[in-house]
């Protein structure tokens, strides 16, 4: 029989290229798989998890355990780490306990609890019985944080070395540990005294540099940037960025450190943060899955929830038109620039609720600048207000005396200084009402961006009308009205 050669398999060079190449290679893993398992490792080493992670995904579904069997356990555990996670979930079902616990063992703890949290409890817990004691308790200490804290996010794979060591010992065991398996956060090295608690922080650079005979005390440094365990995700992100940190300490009350949350956790925890807050600006509920993974009918009840909110916060417009029913049966012109009026309003409402929602995030602003904020919206308002109000003024002037599309009669000026003034009224509210909100989400205890583009423009819609009506009722009376 003919030996079979297989070509080396080609490593993917950009975002762009991984798909395109994942279903290219999907084919010739799924050859080997068949033809020479034993292969797959030497063929695939230079290949990275990620890039095989999408490779698997491009594989037939019941043949990505065989993938993960035919590499070493270490590496399978780097591809699991990359997979989608309800794939992942179905991979570890279908594998045996203990070819799962062998798995999730090789994955750095935080990894490890994040897989074992998306597995159903009794699952879970199977597997978790079958790895070593050590790893055990450690998951399950992690496991006990909620996922958005920074103990949710942390590793406890970091290097500590006691504050009294000379140089020369501490460098000896940061590479002891360093050769004695994975340590996910070696960029940083902390001091800590007796009892573990932290005295000083220093990079690998730093210690490396350190002239022979030093103590770790007097090269570390003093100040040191640390969270508790329970500090929500997004304020961890902001200090991490604050203080250009790559990794950052979690410590209990005794300033003993428990673990370090590294900055790609830090990332991956602000893209799930930004892209619930994209979803609920858009007025729905976080789907808390990838759009492709997630059941259509969850889907539908997370984004019709909010839709069916919308729809009866709409209804009260017809409302308001209807206590107008006899001013705007006489005034039918009225009815031409509804949609001006409200769009005007919902855009500025909207647009404040954006800027001071981020701001939040951020930390540019506190709950207790509600009042400097509402000072700042208020002038702003009424300059914007008074903008589109001269634009609204112009529009009509401009099609009246220039003979443009429709005309609004003899009254045509008292009409522009409505819909001017309305304009105004409206923007004003609008930027109010849009700054004001997030605070009072915030102080209910909801998320700020519930305050979405679609509920804001829906509060401003109905508020809208009544004030554009009440001008109208107000400068119109004696001639249309």
């Amino acid at each position: 029989m003919k030996e079979q050669r297989h070509t080396p398999l080609h490593t993917p060079t950009s975002e762009y290229e991984v798909e395109g190449v994942a279903a290219l290679l999907a084919p010739d893993i799924l050859a080997l798989l068949d033809d020479d398992p034993g292969s797959i490792a030497v063929e695939t080493e230079e290949i990275h998890p990620a890039d095989l992670a999408d490779i698997a995904e491009a594989l037939p579904r019941e043949r990505v355990a065989d993938l993960l069997r035919a590499v070493s356990p270490d590496r399978a555990a780097d591809i699991l780490e990359y997979l989608e996670d309800e794939l992942r979930s179905e991979v570890l079902e279908t594998m045996t306990t203990r070819q799962a616990a062998e798995l999730v063992t090789q994955m750095t703890p935080d990894d490890r609890a994040d897989v074992l949290e998306d597995l159903q409890e009794d699952r879970a817990d199977e597997i978790l019985a079958k790895i070593p004691e050590q790893a055990r308790q450690e998951t399950q200490r992690l496991l006990a944080y909620e996922p958005d804290s920074a103990g949710g996010l942390m590793t406890t794979e970091f290097v500590s070395v006691s504050e009294n060591s000379r140089v020369e010992d501490a460098l000896a065991g940061v590479r002891r540990i360093a050769r004695g398996g994975r340590r996910e956060a070696m960029h940083a090295i902390y001091a800590v005294d007796d009892d573990g608690v932290v005295k000083g922080v220093m990079s690998l650079h730093e210690l490396l540099a350190a002239p022979e005979g030093a103590l770790v005390r007097d090269v570390a440094w003093e100040e040191v940037v640390t969270v508790p365990p329970t500090m929500d995700r997004e304020e961890v992100a902001r200090l991490t960025s604050n203080y250009d940190l790559v990794v950052l300490p979690v410590v209990d009350d005794g300033h003993r450190i428990l673990g370090v949350v590294t900055v790609d956790d830090v990332i991956d925890a602000l893209v799930e943060e930004h892209t619930e807050d994209v979803q609920r600006f858009g007025g729905m509920e976080a789907l808390d899955e990838p759009y492709m993974q997630i059941g259509f009918w969850r889907m539908i009840r997370k984004r019709g929830g909010w839709l069916s909110v919308l729809l009866l916060g709409e209804m009260l417009t017809a409302s308001v038109m209807r206590g107008f029913e006899s001013e705007l049966s006489r005034a039918l012109v009225l009815t031409l620039f509804i949609p001006l009026i409200i769009s005007s309003g919902g855009n500025s409402g909207s647009q404040a609720t954006s800027l001071i929602i981020r701001a939040l995030a951020l930390g540019e602003i506190r709950l207790r600048d509600w009042w400097k904020v509402a000072i700042r919206e208020l002038p702003s308002g009424i300059t914007l207000g008074i903008i589109l109000g001269l634009l609204g003024v112009a529009r009509v002037v401009a099609w009246e005396y220039f003979g443009i599309g429709e005309s609004y009669g003899e009254h045509y000026v008292r009409i522009a200084f409505t819909v001017g003034a309305a304009l105004l009224g409206v923007v004003t509210f609008g930027s109010l009402a849009g700054s004001m909100l997030p605070f009072l989400l915030r102080r209910a205890g909801f998320d700020p961006a519930s305050a979405s583009a679609p509920f804001v423009a829906t509060l401003v819609d109905v508020t809208g009308l009544s004030i554009y009506f009440w001008v109208a009722v107000m400068l119109l009376r004696g001639t249309l009205l």
